[in-house]
């Protein structure tokens, strides 16, 4: 496999231009086309150039393979093919304060959480920080948007992988999102969800990146998180809720926890209670998700009652938390799901 050009930051790209002995705007001509998602064969530089580049770099590294729409909220699901062949997807929402899309940091998984489609079939490969952005890149480019007028304005790194299991090159691709005379996306509107790998939380903490971390918690005693979360095995909730408290020391930004709401699993009013008590008082805010069900689990989804029984017993200790609104639930919205439903089909076809 080549390598992928979008890797390179404007300084690298000036580098290579010495490199190839071309004069230093043209590493500028090269950077503003690949921000804007065009392929190298189509940034307007020597054919002499491209040429060069091209016996190094793939041509797209990613593209989009086929997009879903929701007929409920126009929620759109992109599946996206790697130079590679394989397979990748993201979720592109619209909200009052901007456009957020979800991006995916690896082939699959391996964190093997009970309730995700992503680690069906576990870790392929990860993603490099170039195939991480070009996933913006690509939308914001289809949506119609511009260096000057992005379709993308928000990111959440919580798509197929665990970023923190994907650490240098998410951090690459965090500094690079962000740079200047690029796509330009502030690392305050990027959110970076993980299992709870606490070392590499710590690690974070200390890299100046102001981003929004967000903690997939979905239980509040370690027995019970084992059940659902394998990496409950690795780390404690103590050392996640202690981790937690050292980034917020080290950058002064709350943390968010996920808590998804599974029918007879975590989502009693003891389980409210014991929640409320984790976590009252604490910089921190809870972001309840109903479950969105994937047919490979024999997991189900909270009905709404009890999803807003559960926050009101927040809300009424004085936990800050909110219910998220669901989209995209009829295209497959969860992470994982759109890709491993079209290996199987293509499984399915090729045994016929």
């Amino acid at each position: 496999m080549k390598g992928v050009l979008q890797d390179y930051n404007l300084a690298e790209l000036e580098e290579l231009a010495l490199e190839y002995g071309e004069k230093k705007y043209r590493a500028k001509q090269l950077f503003e086309g690949l921000m804007q998602g065009k392929r190298i064969s189509d940034i307007p530089v020597s054919a002499a150039l491209r040429e060069k580049i091209l016996e190094r770099f793939e041509d797209e590294p990613v593209k989009i393979r086929e997009t879903f729409v929701s007929r409920d909220d126009g929620t759109k699901k992109f599946l996206f093919e790697l130079a590679d062949g394989n397979l990748i997807e993201g979720v592109f929402m619209r909200y009052k304060y901007g456009n957020t899309q979800c991006v995916s940091t690896q082939v699959g998984c391996r964190m093997g959480c009970k309730f995700c489609a992503s680690a069906l079939g576990g870790l392929v490969r990860n993603l490099s920080a170039g195939e991480i952005l070009s996933q913006i890149l690509a939308v914001n480019r289809s949506e119609g948007g511009t260096l000057k007028d992005r379709a993308v304005t928000n990111v959440v790194l919580m798509g197929s992988g665990e970023p923190f299991d994907n650490y240098e090159n998410v951090i690459r691709f965090i500094k690079n999102v962000s740079s200047e005379g690029g796509i330009c996306i502030s690392p305050r509107n990027i959110s970076l969800s993980t299992c709870g790998l606490v070392p590499q939380m710590k690690k974070f903490a200390e890299e100046g990146l102001p981003v929004n971390l967000t903690i997939s918690l979905h239980a509040s005693s370690d027995e019970e998180r084992r059940r659902t979360m394998p990496v409950a095995n690795a780390y404690s909730i103590p050392e996640i809720m202690d981790a937690c408290a050292y980034y917020f020391k080290k950058t002064g930004r709350r943390y968010i926890f996920e808590y998804t709401l599974i029918a007879g699993e975590n989502c009693d009013k003891e389980h409210a209670e014991a929640l409320a008590r984790l976590v009252k008082g604490k910089p921190c805010h809870v972001n309840l998700i109903r479950l969105n069900e994937v047919k490979e689990r024999s997991l189900t989804a909270a009905d709404e009652k009890a999803a807003y029984r559960f926050l009101g017993i927040l809300e009424k200790s004085g936990v800050s938390a909110t219910l998220r609104r669901s989209l995209g639930s009829d295209i497959g919205g969860a992470c994982g799901q759109l890709r491993v439903a079209y290996l199987k089909d293509k499984e399915n076809n090729d045994e016929d």
